[in-house]
């Protein structure tokens, strides 16, 4: 049996990358999905849109619900928890808020109408949904969210003086590393709170950067590959935390260390082990 069997999942930013990959290994392990993201067909310059994940997660039997909604506007974000529900036939089990927005521009001079954008989106949007989830959860007294966090979220004392760490430390993450930071200790002070409930709830991050159609977008070559990990790696360790035990709660990962940690292999998309 397939280790999502029965389970109704919520995945934001579902349109290409790493949501993407977390909607597609999710039906593939069984869960029902609710796909969400701002809108439904091409983007305009980025490969991927959140019909053509749906086509892939509706190949392998389960139920697919596409949820089109800006998780910048409050209102909504406000309808999904609820929309999800009722489309998969039931209450959420599983949160996964990966949907992100990473605007990288110096600091000195970050408009205030880009900062609440990467803020609603980043910390607000995970918070709201959460809470909206969180009485249904409760209730059924076992439920799982895991929140997509960054490197960047850390900031690294030893790069004063030298050259910040490639892809990392630079001025022009600031705010994104900052909402991440947010998420991360939003993490564990719901997960305090909930203690006993049955409700999990962490965050992990890439080890390294994964090469998805955004990240191309934004960082190109300027990436070393020696730096780079597979979708598959960051995927599974989604997807682990994403069926652990209730004491697995309020932790902060780095996507190969956790899989190293407990010896978890790396399988692909569809579930299969790869070659």
């Amino acid at each position: 049996m397939t280790v999502l069997h029965d389970r109704r999942a919520v995945i934001t930013g579902a349109s290409r990358g790493i949501g993407a990959g977390i909607a597609e290994r999710f039906a593939a392990e069984g869960a029902a999905v609710a796909l969400v993201a701002r809108t439904l067909d091409a983007h305009d310059h980025l490969p991927g849109s959140l019909r053509a994940t749906a086509e892939r997660c509706a190949g392998y039997g389960g139920a697919v619900e596409l949820i089109v909604a800006d998780l910048a506007d409050g209102d909504d974000r406000a309808t999904i928890i609820d929309r999800a529900a009722t489309a998969l036939g039931g209450p959420v089990d599983v949160l996964v808020n990966n949907a992100a927005a990473a605007i990288y521009q110096p600091v000195a001079s970050y408009p205030l109408k880009r900062r609440r954008l990467t803020f609603e989106v980043n910390v607000h949007a995970p918070f709201d949904l959460l809470q909206a989830a969180l009485p249904a959860m409760t209730e059924m007294g076992a439920a799982w969210v895991v929140n997509i966090s960054s490197a960047t979220a850390v900031y690294d004392p030893a790069s004063l003086g030298r050259p910040a760490p490639a892809g990392r430390q630079n001025s022009t993450m600031g705010v994104y590393g900052a909402s991440k930071a947010a998420l991360d200790r939003l993490t564990f002070a719901f997960a305090d709170e909930l203690a006993g409930t049955g409700i999990r709830i962490n965050t992990v991050a890439p080890k390294s950067a994964v090469l998805t159609e955004g990240a191309a977008a934004l960082m190109g070559d300027r990436l070393d590959p020696a730096l780079i990990e597979p979708l598959e790696s960051m995927v599974e360790a989604v997807l682990f935390l994403a069926t652990g035990p209730a004491d697995l709660t309020g932790g902060t990962y780095r996507s190969l260390d956790l899989l190293a940690d407990h010896r978890v292999d790396v399988r692909g998309l569809d579930g299969r082990p790869l070659p």
